[in-house]
């Protein structure tokens, strides 16, 4: 009786064994496969959040009309520039002397938006103003409204900028100068960007 019960278990067995390890094999590759980190690029949580503060940096355009910006006075053909703020005023000024020319006043709103702010976001409006001066800036300065320095931004905030923006730019010929002798090195340091306050 008790060889009948041992046999009858090896043939259960046996026949369960083949049903059983190939699925035993295939939830343990399951497992296997959940826990393995995923390959390629892993949502990052922070990346608007640094968007936002690459948008607050200092960007300048460098004007495209030699003879200076359209009644910004005797500029002489002397070269110009145009700092660009988020959600704040272009601004004009001469670059060897960071006289100041003119504000002008655009706007760019989300019109994608069914809902809620058609402000863009900071890194956006950055990028639209900069899109807007390389692509046409004599379409975007005559579409703006135009007004003498001090409107919309502190003039003593704005040469505030230039000095760090002439700072930043001296300590980038600095270092080329240095590392231009040395192998795979441009000299130019991506992190030594100059930074500007985007709050009033």
């Amino acid at each position: 009786m008790l060889l009948a019960l041992l046999v009858a278990a090896l043939v259960v067995v046996a026949l369960l064994s083949e049903e059983l390890i190939p699925r035993a094999g295939e939830l343990w590759e399951r497992h296997k496969a959940r826990r393995a980190p995923v390959q390629g690029i892993a949502y990052d949580p922070g990346r608007e959040r640094r968007a936002e503060q690459r948008a607050r940096m200092l960007i300048r355009v460098w004007g495209g009309v030699s003879a200076g910006p359209a009644n910004a006075g005797d500029t002489g053909g002397a070269a110009y520039a145009y700092l660009i703020y988020p959600h704040r005023a272009i601004v004009a000024y001469l670059a060897q002397t960071h006289r100041l020319l003119n504000e002008y006043c655009v706007t760019f709103p989300d019109e994608t938006r069914p809902y809620g702010s058609a402000r863009l976001p900071d890194s956006d409006d950055v990028l639209a103003k900069w899109m807007a001066l390389t692509g046409d800036e004599q379409r975007l300065i005559s579409t703006a409204n135009m007004h003498l320095p001090g409107r919309q931004l502190d003039p003593v905030r704005v040469k505030r900028d230039l000095w760090r923006l002439s700072q930043w730019e001296r300590a980038r010929i600095r270092d080329a100068a240095r590392g231009a002798g040395k192998p795979g090195n441009d000299g130019a340091s991506a992190d030594a960007t100059p930074r500007i306050d985007a709050a009033g």
